[in-house]
C-alpha cells in the first residue's frame, strides 16, 4: 500500500489562505503552450518581461503553473536530498515522492515545488528567486520535449537560418562566452544556453530545440565584451579587471544576458538542424596552442561526457513516472542521434577570437 500524500492534498495545503488573480500569462513556443498563474501582478510582469519573446496565445495549453510569492513555506514533511553532479558542491534539492507526484524543495532558498501531470505549483518568496520559477517554467518544457523522444544535452545553441552550431564543454570552459561572441554576427541567433535537445526526425536530419532561458554569466564573459559591459557597475568592472585572468574566470557571480535588449529584436530562434557540434576541451594555462580538430565520438567515449546531461528530479516521463535519484544515463542514445553530425574539439590554449568567427567552417561541412 502506497502510503505516500497525495498530490491533491499538498496542493490543497501549498494553496490554502492565496487567492490567484484573474490575470494570467500565456506563453507559446514551437508547438508547447502553457499558462501562469499567480497572487502576484509584480511577478506576472517580471515573468512576461523575461519570456517576453515568447508571449502569446498558443493553440493549446500543455501545462499549468501557479506561482505563489509568500515566505518559504513550512511542512512538516521529511525531504530527502537529491545528489549533486559530479565536482558539484553543497546540497541544491531535495525531494520528498507523493502519489502521482513529486515535493521538491530549493535547499538554499526554501522555494517549493509540486511537480505532476499538466497543473503545477511554485510557491516561497518567488520575487526574490525569479530564476527558480524561470526553471521551473523552463523545466516543463524541457518534460514535454523529453516526453516527446528530444534527447537532453550539456549544451549552448546559435544558428544561421536553419544551419545550427551546438556548443559543449567541461565546467568553465566557455560555452556562453563563446556564443555570446559568435552573436556580434547580425545573422546569427540565439537558441540556448546551457541546455539543449536533439532528435532525428523521420527524413533522418537531426534537430535541434533550444530552452528560453537567457544565458546566465559571469563577470568574466561580461567585463571584456564592450556590449556586455553595461551589466556590471564601472567601479566594479575594474575591480575585476584588476584580477589575474584565471581568478576572474573563475568568479561565480550571475548575470542575466537579455538577448533582446542586448542583441536587437529578432535575435532568437529556438530550431534548427544540427550543422555540427562543437566541444570545448581548451585551458587557459595549456601550453599547447589552439588546435580545432574534427573528431569520431565513438572512438573519443571521454568528450560524451560533456554533452550528457541528466534530466534531473523535475523530470516526469509520459506515463507519469519520475526519473530516480542516480539513475544511469545511455551512452548509446547521444552517439546514435549525434552518428553523421560532424563533431569538432577545440584544444589546447582557449582563442575565442578565432573560434568566436568560425561559425560557417563549422557548420558548412553538416549543410545537407
Amino acid at each position: 500500500m502506497n502510503t505516500a500524500p497525495s498530490t491533491a492534498a499538498v496542493a490543497e495545503q501549498l494553496l490554502q489562505g492565496h487567492t490567484l488573480l484573474e490575470q494570467d500569462l500565456l506563453l507559446s513556443i514551437d508547438g508547447y503552450g502553457l499558462r501562469v498563474r499567480s497572487n502576484s501582478s509584480a511577478l506576472l510582469e517580471k515573468l512576461a518581461n523575461y519570456f517576453q519573446h515568447i508571449v502569446g496565445q498558443p493553440e493549446q495549453i500543455h501545462t499549468e503553473v501557479i506561482a505563489i510569492e509568500c515566505d518559504a513555506p513550512q511542512l512538516d514533511i521529511d525531504f530527502t536530498d537529491w545528489s549533486r553532479e559530479p565536482g558539484k558542491k553543497g546540497r541544491k534539492d531535495s525531494f520528498v515522492e507523493l502519489r502521482q507526484g513529486r515535493l521538491l524543495r530549493k535547499v538554499r532558498t526554501g522555494m517549493v515545488f509540486l511537480q505532476q501531470t499538466r497543473r503545477v505549483i511554485a510557491i516561497g518568496p518567488c520575487l526574490l528567486n525569479d530564476n527558480q520559477v524561470i526553471n521551473f517554467i523552463n523545466a516543463q518544457y524541457m518534460n514535454w520535449l523529453q516526453q516527446r523522444d528530444w534527447i537532453i544535452c550539456h549544451a549552448a545553441g546559435l544558428c544561421r537560418g536553419d544551419r545550427g552550431l551546438a556548443i559543449a564543454g567541461f565546467s568553465g570552459g566557455g560555452k556562453s562566452t563563446l556564443m555570446l561572441k559568435m552573436m556580434e554576427d547580425q545573422g546569427l541567433q540565439f537558441s540556448s544556453n546551457d541546455r539543449l535537445f536533439i532528435k532525428r526526425d523521420e527524413e533522418g536530419e537531426v534537430q535541434f530545440a533550444g530552452i528560453p532561458k537567457m544565458p546566465r554569466i559571469n563577470p568574466g564573459t561580461i567585463v571584456n565584451n564592450p556590449r556586455l559591459q553595461e551589466l556590471i557597475p564601472e567601479a566594479r568592472r575594474r575591480e575585476l579587471l584588476a584580477m589575474p585572468t584565471e581568478t576572474l574566470w573563475e568568479l561565480e557571480e550571475k548575470y542575466d544576458a537579455m538577448i533582446d535588449q542586448l542583441y536587437g529584436k529578432e535575435r532568437i530562434r529556438h530550431r534548427a538542424n544540427l550543422s555540427a557540434l562543437l566541444i570545448l576541451n581548451w585551458k587557459w594555462d595549456s601550453a599547447n596552442p589552439f588546435q580545432l580538430n574534427q573528431v569520431n565520438l565513438s572512438e573519443r567515449p571521454e568528450l560524451l561526457k560533456a554533452i550528457i546531461k541528466s534530466p534531473g528530479p523535475f523530470y516526469q516521463n509520459a506515463s507519469g513516472r519520475f526519473l530516480e535519484d542516480r539513475e544511469p544515463l545511455a551512452d548509446h542514445a547521444y552517439l546514435n542521434a549525434l552518428a553523421d553530425i560532424p563533431v569538432y574539439e577545440a584544444s589546447g590554449k582557449v582563442d575565442f577570437e578565432t573560434l568566436g568567427a568560425a561559425f560557417d567552417q563549422l557548420t558548412g561541412s553538416g549543410n545537407h
